[in-house]
């Protein structure tokens, strides 16, 4: 029996999980997917908002400003990569600037610090390549970028350290309340048993939701955002977040510098019926580029190495649904996590903890809010490179060249509490096939790596879920 369960391992679920790893409670995970943050983790803009464009008094606004704050405390303690770009919201035209300062007046009341309006002219100064029409910039300088899988990862392997289990592959389908706790059948004819649920489940979170109480006071209507990704070599093209006035629709088509260099254009928002569905569109791209144009000038497009597209679990709600439902006492949503999910994560799981659930436990004495820093090859010195040499030789031998990842950090990413066996897990977590060849080069190399280590066949090494050998059948036979 465990005192709760969190359904769902995004960054929203594995937050929860570390925060409940505090306290002296039995805590599991169940995740769906064979892998964690895999839906809206993996596929978003990796901005750390400043919470200047949620309405004032939502929880949206609250805590994203909290979020923010709280990513700092993140890095000290879990080693998160997190680049301080600052963002400039441009305005285009006369009404535009009207809004701007009725944006500014709403972040000011949320919190937002040190903002500034700036001329045209002086933005040009800090970013040579925004587009010379624009009026007049609202500069953010705490907003952040953060790598939303590394923070999902690190916060759920700090959670496991501190005794919390996790379950992948593990498909809800039905849920019932009897004797005063919980019994989660899954699709692998598993059953969990619990006191508390928290359905941390996004896109799917209504329908969670609707196995326990069918009347649930939300439905998730999911937005699809398309992006494109542009190679690292175009790091410098531009160093702040750029943002359009946001309209109904949303923050609007950004550019996006990332941690490894890269910049992100998009996203598109249109709602889908499909809430699988992550499919890039003609249409969708083309709208990219098209309002890009807008904000800036010599766009590298020729640089793109990549696009993709994720869904977000907008609510009917029209803010955060953070409650316990209203039938099932011990139920407990976190639900409608869109633009500012990544951003208010940390601050989300601590208000469900503190002042939905309202735990009151002293910390455990052994909890251990630190994760030990990862090891990147490519960030060391020479001479701690040759020290890595000396201990373990294969941190000297190079299997992705564009991203310099060696096959020792493949190996790392392989085993751990959070080790993946699949393609697409190793590039998540070690970035092997992430560069311009985009595993070209590599990804035949890691499936080896991945065979070796495993001890398993090349024919059973998956791409990504279960059941997505990467290897179908001979294509090459001798004569």
């Amino acid at each position: 029996m465990y005192d709760y369960t969190i359904i769902g391992a995004g960054i929203i679920g594995s937050m929860i999980a570390r925060e409940l790893s505090k306290f002296d409670l039995k805590v599991c995970v169940l995740e769906k997917e064979n892998d964690v943050a895999n839906v809206q983790t993996r596929a978003n803009s990796a901005i750390v908002h400043s919470g200047h464009d949620p309405k004032h008094g939502t929880l949206k606004a609250r805590l994203a400003v909290e979020g923010n704050d709280l990513y700092d405390a993140l890095e000290k303690e879990l080693h998160i990569s997190l680049l301080r770009t600052g963002a400039f919201v441009c305005a285009k035209d006369e009404d535009e600037i009207i809004d701007m300062q009725k944006l500014y007046e709403n972040a000011k009341l949320n919190g937002v610090e040190d903002m500034e309006f700036l001329s045209i002219d002086e933005a040009k100064k800090l970013e040579p390549n925004l587009n010379s029409n624009i009026k007049k910039v609202l500069s953010l300088p705490t907003t952040k970028v953060c790598f939303p899988w590394e923070v999902a990862f690190f916060a759920l392997e700090n959670a496991i350290k501190n005794g919390v289990e996790l379950y992948r592959n593990t498909h809800v389908t039905n849920i019932s309340y009897t004797n005063n706790h919980f019994k989660v059948e899954t699709k692998s004819n598993k059953t969990y048993l619990s006191k508390h649920l928290i359905n941390a489940a996004g896109v799917y979170s209504d329908q969670i939701a609707k196995m326990i109480n069918p009347d649930i006071s939300f439905e998730i209507k999911p937005r699809k955002g398309e992006y494109y990704v542009l190679d690292k070599s175009v790091k410098g093209y531009m160093n702040h977040v750029i943002y359009p006035m946001p309209s109904k629709k949303g923050k609007g088509v950004l550019i996006t510098p990332q941690i490894h260099g890269n910049i992100l254009l998009g996203p598109t928002s249109d709602w889908v019926e499909d809430k699988d569905d992550i499919s890039t569109t003609e249409k969708g791209l083309a709208y990219i580029k098209n309002n890009i144009k807008d904000m800036a000038e010599n766009v590298p497009y020729h640089l793109i190495i990549r696009q993709f597209a994720g869904v977000r679990s907008t609510s009917t709600y029209e803010d955060f649904y953070i409650q316990e439902d209203q039938k099932v006492k011990g139920f407990y949503h976190v639900a409608g996590i869109d633009s500012p999910g990544i951003t208010a994560a940390p601050a989300i799981a601590k208000y469900l903890v503190n002042e939905v659930i309202h735990i009151d436990l002293p910390i455990k004495p052994d909890f251990n809010p630190i994760l030990k820093k990862k090891i990147v090859y490519k960030d060391l010195s020479d001479d701690q490179k040759k020290k890595l040499h000396k201990e373990k030789p294969l941190y000297g031998r190079i299997i992705c060249k564009c991203e310099d990842i060696t096959e020792q950090e493949i190996i790392d990413a392989i085993s751990g509490p959070l080790g993946s066996d699949t393609i697409k897990g190793i590039k998540k977590r070690a970035r092997a096939g992430s560069g311009l060849c985009q595993g070209g080069y590599c990804e035949s190399l890691v499936l080896r790596i991945i065979a070796r280590e495993t001890h398993k066949p090349l024919h059973e090494i998956n791409y990504d879920q279960e059941n997505t050998p990467i290897l179908d059948q001979e294509s090459k036979v001798g004569l």
